[in-house]
């Protein structure tokens, strides 16, 4: 057997096969390689030498593989392309080409804006692994912190170690009513006209609502009921059929504002302002799908929500 010997073979010996079958002969070979024709001569001598049998018929024209070169050129074909795609993925990893995306979401309602993001940068990052992780939603930051996300999407920026929180857009948290609603001809709710209402919410942490943590709790207002929906068109459709009020952002109601059946009224006289982010590990801050995401996202959301102020 030929490799019982060929203790020492290199990939180089490998693309010296190959290219030489391709090519039909040394000089031409030794183009594609890079090298002198004389360097590559010596080259094949080596690897024969080593081996213990010619590799190549150099009286036939183009120059042919032998018997055992044909056994290695099967082994360069198999095992080339395979060394060339990690080379060529390792190199998009370094230009910031290929790499990971995983984001997770603090905020339930954030699909909305999100999603067209999303489908733009597919398109300019086709191999960026792109990816929601939606189980992660109650411990996002930490997940980040332990790599688990690349990216979270939060409204609650924790100064935490090695994680910049990048503003993206404001919006204001509004309370939607049925039309015929008391609070709809004023236009604006105090935390205690909340006290005898039905809530509904996402089904989140009350932390992580604003209508609890920017407006409710601070007041030390508790409604009379609170009920979780999953889907924002059931929250409406029950909103109207006048089984209970929502908070949700301004992004999200703008393209109900025309129903009659609904009513838009601001938290506080002079209304709620939140902000939202983007969390990222430091080290990926530069990464040019990273720098992009945040472009589109920033538009996207001002789009939907409103400029930093």
């Amino acid at each position: 057997m030929i490799f019982m010997r060929a203790m020492h073979l290199e990939l180089r010996h490998l693309r010296t096969v190959r290219a030489i079958h391709q090519q039909g002969g040394l000089a031409r070979a030794a183009e594609v390689l890079n090298i002198t024709q004389s360097a590559l001569s010596h080259q094949v001598k080596a690897l024969e030498d080593q081996v213990g049998v010619e590799l190549f018929v150099r009286r036939s024209r183009p120059m042919r593989l032998s018997a055992a070169g044909m056994r290695l050129l099967r082994l360069a074909e198999q095992v080339l392309p395979l060394i060339e795609a990690a080379e060529s993925e390792l190199k998009g990893v370094e230009a910031g080409r290929v790499g990971q995306l995983h984001i997770a979401l603090e905020c339930h309602a954030c699909f909305d804006w999100l999603l067209p993001v999303l489908d733009q940068f597919r398109r300019s990052f086709p191999e960026v692994d792109l990816d929601i992780r939606q189980r992660l939603a109650f411990t996002a930051l930490p997940a980040l912190q332990r790599e688990e996300v690349d990216l979270v999407i939060s409204m609650d920026p924790d100064p935490l170690p090695g994680i910049h929180f990048e503003p993206l857009f404001d919006y204001a948290p509004t309370l939607v009513v049925p039309a015929a609603h008391p609070l709809a001809a004023r236009g604006f709710a105090r935390p205690e006209d909340l006290a005898a209402e039905n809530l509904i919410v996402y089904p989140m942490d009350r932390e992580r609502l604003d209508v609890f943590s920017e407006f409710l709790i601070p007041a030390g207002v508790e409604p009379a009921h609170v009920r979780q929906v999953e889907l924002t068109d059931v929250t409406l459709m029950l909103v109207a059929a006048g089984r209970g009020v929502a908070v949700m952002p301004d992004w999200v109601l703008r393209r109900h504002a025309a129903n009659p059946e609904l009513a838009l009224v601001r938290l506080t006289e002079k209304g709620l302002r939140r902000r939202a982010y983007a969390a990222m590990r430091e080290a990926d801050r530069q990464l040019p799908y990273m720098e992009l995401f945040l472009r589109l996202a920033r538009t996207e959301g001002v789009r939907a929500g409103r400029p930093l102020s």
